[in-house]
């Protein structure tokens, strides 16, 4: 869930790569090694077995960390938002924040989207909300920056989350558009179609 105040919750994240395993680390080593599978083979084999030959330890090593599959898929989902998230953050300080910032984050969603296909799918396929501790959304850094936005952009609005879900529904939805290949991908076309909601059209 969101913040309730306008703050910008910006988060240290990426999990260290797989090959890179110590004692300690195995949970981190083996969400990097699923996003790596997601990314290259389009989820082939993302099965507890397999990552555990990409870590180099037994399956039986991994019940501790993700009890079954599902868990193991749910940690890879709530990872890809955290990722999204991070990506975001850094296209909000790049802009200097502000309307700019808020375009950027937009158009960041979207080439996320095109450039990881099959994270974002999975990040946006799994019902994790009743299996999630509270506070550990890894989408939570991407909505608090949606939210920032509109404060900074449009003070006047009586319903911040309204407008927020707005702009969301519009990334999502032209992301989805160029994923489903409806549209083909124009970062030009889609800064422009961003704009719309998030700067304004120029």
């Amino acid at each position: 869930m969101a913040n309730k105040d306008n703050s910008v919750n910006i988060k240290g994240d990426g999990a260290k790569a797989a090959g890179a395993y110590h004692h300690g680390d195995l949970r981190a080593a083996v969400i990097a090694a699923g996003l790596k599978r997601l990314e290259e083979a389009d989820g082939a084999e993302l099965g507890l077995r397999a990552l555990a030959r990409d870590v180099g330890v037994s399956a039986t090593a991994l019940y501790r960390h993700f009890p079954d599959k599902e868990a193991l898929l749910d940690a890879l989902a709530d990872e890809g938002l955290r990722r999204l998230g991070a990506l975001q953050a850094q296209a909000w300080l790049k802009a200097g924040g502000g309307q700019a910032g808020f375009k950027a984050t937009g158009i960041a969603y979207v080439r996320f989207a095109h450039d990881q296909p099959a994270v974002f799918r999975l990040s946006f396929t799994r019902q994790m909300s009743e299996r999630c501790e509270a506070g550990t959304d890894g989408g939570e850094v991407g909505y608090n920056l949606l939210r920032a936005g509109v404060a900074q952009t449009m003070p006047h609005l009586e319903n911040p989350d309204t407008a927020a879900l707005h702009a969301w529904s519009l990334v999502h939805g032209l992301a989805m558009l160029i994923l489903d290949r409806r549209i083909d991908w124009d970062e030009a076309m889609v800064e422009q179609v961003v704009g719309m909601t998030f700067g304004g059209v120029d």
